[in-house]
């Protein structure tokens, strides 16, 4: 089959087209060559992260590729067959393990097999869906897709050491579906803080759950303190129905210490669409290889799902649209079954 090559410095130029190609690749079958990779970054090329994202789904479906190496600017990426795996791996870094599992997900669980992976990398780091987020707000949408997956977080990795430890195990798909999230109707919402080691962590909490409650939320709070190398702390304010999926995520800023949590509940209760801004962009890969169509509402059109609608309708021929409603956008996919997955 003719390589595709893809340019990596389209619209956002960082690492999503990379993640959002080798998985389409390992998927469909289809080798790709990424070029000028993470171009617009400060530090271009392959990072730790991407470098281990990109080794770990060659173990799974068996891929030769050519340019692996950190700071390369260009991958050849040749998939052969996805099979079940057990898998134990270090990014070697904080680099972040949500990132890494963005790949792997949908990868396995859509060409149904199974894999069981451990991994030790960052779980709460900067750029990136915290480990709550994936686990409370990732997990719940893409459940609602037919992609089913666990995770403990067994130990926090916050930036700089990293360290973290996460279990997954990613299920084979029995049945791919498409979704209908369009209006956040519900007031019930949670909110997890996870941290290390910091003493006034309740206070944040607690400002926290007085504004969501003078908002008209109810909330469930919950507060867990976890073994880290270093100190650190997240939150996530979720909120799932049957027509929304809804999360933000923070973490906590040392130099910015007193406004800890205020940018998650601005995102959170300014979003009464069906998916938050960051969850709009991971929906794309699975979506584009479904033939109905789904249809989704979000506040803003961000350069993540700019990129990731781009890619996929280039690798998988799926279409989109994006119209504007009061207040948001609404984004149409109509997919493109691939053979590998029916």
């Amino acid at each position: 089959m003719e390589i595709l090559k893809i340019d990596g410095s389209h619209r956002e130029g960082g690492g999503q087209i990379l993640r959002s190609a080798i998985t389409l690749s390992s998927i469909t079958g289809r080798p790709v060559q990424i070029e000028n990779i993470r171009k617009n970054r400060k530090i271009p090329g392959l990072r730790a992260q991407h470098l281990t994202a990109v080794k770990l789904l060659a173990k799974i479906c068996n891929a030769s590729v050519e340019g692996l190496q950190i700071g390369s600017s260009m991958i050849k990426f040749y998939p052969n067959q996805i099979h079940d795996i057990s898998l134990h791996e270090n990014v070697g870094t904080a680099g972040s393990i949500s990132l890494i599992l963005q790949v792997l997900i949908p990868a396995v669980a859509l060409a149904k097999k199974k894999l069981e992976l451990s991994i030790t990398g960052g779980t709460d780091v900067l750029w990136s869906p915290t480990g709550n987020y994936t686990k409370h707000v990732l997990k719940e949408a893409f459940s609602r897709i037919g992609i089913d997956f666990s995770m403990e977080i067994q130990k926090r990795g916050y930036y700089p050491k990293g360290g973290g430890i996460v279990d997954v195990t990613v299920y084979p798909s029995k049945k791919l579906n498409p979704i209908f999230l369009t209006k956040r109707n519900t007031k019930d919402t949670k909110l997890f803080c996870s941290h290390s080691g910091i003493s006034d962590i309740t206070l944040y909490v607690n400002n926290a759950n007085n504004t969501l409650k003078k908002n008209g939320f109810s909330i469930e709070s919950q507060i867990n303190e976890q073994s880290a190398q270093n100190q650190g702390a997240s939150l996530v304010i979720f909120s799932h129905d049957s027509t929304s999926v809804n999360g933000a995520d923070e973490l906590l800023d040392f130099k910015n210490k007193d406004v800890f949590g205020k940018k998650c509940l601005n995102n959170f209760q300014e979003s009464n669409f069906g998916v938050d801004n960051n969850l709009a962009d991971m929906l794309v890969v699975p979506l584009s290889l479904i033939t109905e169509t789904s249809v989704f509402t979000v506040r803003e059109i961000s350069q993540h799902l700019q990129t990731n609608l781009y890619i996929t309708s280039k690798i998988t021929g799926c279409k989109y649209g994006i119209g504007k409603i009061d207040g948001g956008y609404e984004i149409r996919i109509q997919g493109n079954s691939n053979s590998c997955i029916q």
